[in-house]
């Protein structure tokens, strides 16, 4: 039967053929600006890729379920684990929670045992739970060789084969060390517990992974991908290094390593990370020549982002994780763990609970995304985005090896600072507003009031003592520093007003009013908006009238000539600040005479402009 491909009778377009077309609709603006994005990263993103982009990639050439796994550990399928994380400390309360979840569709949880010292504690636990058919893992834990061996105890107790139990625990010495400011019990130490675990695992309970590298800290932090990836893998090769030293086989170990991402909205960029990182992990185990494939299979439990979830128009949250969700199963995550809506501002509830299930749900049930195995695969432009990643992130695992391990480089602050640079650089764009978070420094629900919602406290289950021997990586939200000028605008006894004076063209005082509203509007002030006035006069009447602390002049940069004056001299002093919408760079001088105290326009730091206006106003 002859081959025919389609559209055939078509000649092939060469690269440039279609590079001509781009310059001239163009029309000599910069090609490099307009149409390539530069990265956080580090590396530049092409508007369009061609096969030609694809030679040189040796792992396209491996199958999904072959070497490098780069196309994932499957394939037959693309089944992952529908994770439910709980942070119940009471284990009655968790046994409650889980068993709805596991009712409704979680094949997977996430368990505290903080509270679960004894067998009975951990039978209230487990109660009612097909521990062969759920994957149990503990996420916290006094002592995590303890844990195990109560799950042991009641396992046997309850007739389950050990060798074949799911699960985890979430011990991750360098989690512990960077937001503790020191290893729990010393590097040797901490050291001993890993190998302890690693050996009661083989001996008790082989399928499970029992040391975990929680790189989603790093992303949390405001890391960018290749960081979290680059440093999460020498993480995880300090484990095998340093475990083999003392004794363990490496099958052992690399077997045992659980991989927790962080997954952010940049929707590409997570799938390629997910991928590059099973690539660069087959590669770092290559080096230790292993007995057989199985340490080339990293697990990979992915974790929708924090640092992205907003306190204001939480519902956006869900719309944010649905895509993270996405990534994470098209890249083909074993298993996934998706945060509730609202997890930045309370603790955890059934409905969060639940529509934080039902988003993996859908996604597997009504999009069969669990049926097709790799669906990224031959897309030229993440085929390269895999490239690059892969690229970015193995320079820092290299740059970490050069200081002489992860440890070494945590003392010296390597990692911490570099992620530090990082996240400084991306609040710096939140603050510009180059970043866009919906609803907190974009586009704000003006009437939202969410200061009564936010719970008080701390919703973590770990709080330790502090120490200063590894400096501190501190995880937040990019959004916390607008929500801090809200919540304390709904605080306060007096909610400053914002009258836009709009005048002239209509065109462009409608514009200038509308970034008016979202600029001051992300502050919480009441804003005074108006159809237009007929001359300044009556404008400048009006916002007397209204009792405004701040009024935004609005109107066109050819119209501010005859506005501007007249207003400031019927305003200035009388209200608490006059603003100008715009920047007419030849006129700021000669219009700050007049008493105007500030301009607003797209290059604003919106953040240090309205942190200034609040210690003004409130």
């Amino acid at each position: 039967m002859e081959d025919n491909k389609l559209f055939s009778e078509f000649p092939p377009v060469p690269t440039e053929k279609w590079e001509e077309v781009i310059m001239k609709d163009l029309k000599g603006a910069d090609y490099d600006k307009k149409l390539v994005w530069h990265t956080i990263e580090g590396f530049n993103v092409k508007p369009y890729y061609r096969a030609e982009d694809l030679e040189g990639l040796e792992y396209l050439e491996a199958n999904p379920g072959q070497k490098p796994y780069t196309r994932g550990n499957q394939c037959g399928g693309n089944e992952w684990e529908v994770r439910q994380d709980i942070r119940v400390k009471d284990p009655k309360e968790a046994n409650r929670i889980a068993l709805d979840a596991v009712e409704r569709g979680a094949t997977s949880l996430g368990l505290c045992a903080k509270q679960v010292t004894t067998a009975a504690d951990m039978a209230a636990l487990l109660k009612g739970i097909y521990i062969n058919a759920v994957s149990i893992n503990f996420n916290c834990s006094q002592d995590y060789l303890q844990t195990l061996k109560l799950y042991v105890e009641y396992a046997r107790a309850n007739g389950y084969d050990t060798k074949e139990l799911h699960g985890s625990v979430n011990f991750d010495m360098f989690r512990y060390a960077l937001t503790h400011g020191k290893f729990h019990r010393g590097e040797e130490g901490d050291l001993q517990m890993a190998k302890a675990l690693v050996e009661y695992a083989h001996e008790e309970l082989p399928k499970f992974r029992v040391l975990t590298v929680n790189s989603n800290l790093l992303h949390n932090a405001g890391a960018n991908i290749v960081q979290e990836l680059g440093f999460g893998l020498a993480a995880a090769n300090e484990l095998v290094a340093r475990l083999t030293d003392m004794g363990c086989k490496m099958e052992h170990v690399a077997s045992r390593i659980m991989l927790n991402v962080g997954v952010g909205s940049t929707y590409f960029m997570e799938i390629a990370k997910i991928r590059a990182a099973r690539l660069l992990w087959s590669k770092i185990v290559e080096q230790y020549k292993p007995e057989c494939d199985c340490p080339y299979k990293l697990f990979i439990n992915a974790t929708t982002s924090e640092w992205n979830q907003s306190v204001y128009d939480p519902y956006v949250n869900m719309l944010r994780s649905t895509t993270e969700t996405m990534s994470s199963a098209v890249a083909g995550a074993d298993s996934i763990s998706v945060l509730p809506f609202d997890n930045a501002y309370k603790e955890a509830d059934d409905f969060g609970y639940r529509i934080a299930r039902n988003q993996q749900l859908l996604l597997k049930e009504e999009s069969y995304l669990e049926k097709i195995v790799d669906p990224a695969a031959g897309s030229y432009y993440i085929e390269n985005l895999t490239n690059e990643i892969a690229k970015g992130a193995w320079a820092h695992f290299l740059k970490v090896e050069e200081a002489g391990g992860y440890c070494k480089a945590l003392r010296a602050g390597m990692v911490q600072d570099e992620v530090a640079e990082t996240a400084r650089k991306r609040d710096l764009d939140i603050a510009l507003r180059k970043t866009t978070i919906l609803g907190t420094n974009q586009y704000p629900n003006l009437l939202e009031k969410m200061g009564d919602k936010v719970a008080n406290g701390e919703k973590h289950c770990c709080c330790c003592e502090q120490g200063d021997e590894v400096k501190v990586l501190r995880p937040y939200r990019g959004a916390e520093a607008f929500e801090q000028l809200r919540l304390q605008t709904e605080k306060a006894s007096h909610r400053p007003k914002v009258f836009l004076l709009t005048y002239g063209n209509l065109t462009m005082r409608k514009a200038r009013a509308g970034f008016a509203t979202n600029f001051f509007g992300v502050a919480g002030y009441e804003i005074i908006d108006n159809l237009g006035f007929a001359t300044p006069e009556e404008g400048a009447k009006a916002a007397l009238e209204s009792g405004a602390d701040v009024v935004v002049l609005c109107s066109s940069d050819d119209e501010y000539a005859e506005l501007t004056q007249p207003v400031c001299d019927l305003l200035k002093g009388k209200v608490k600040s006059l603003v100008l919408a715009g920047f007419p760079k030849e006129m700021v001088e000669t219009y700050k005479g007049y008493g105007i105290d500030e301009f607003i326009h797209v290059k604003t730091n919106a953040l240090d402009c309205l942190t200034k206006f609040q210690k003004q106003l409130l």
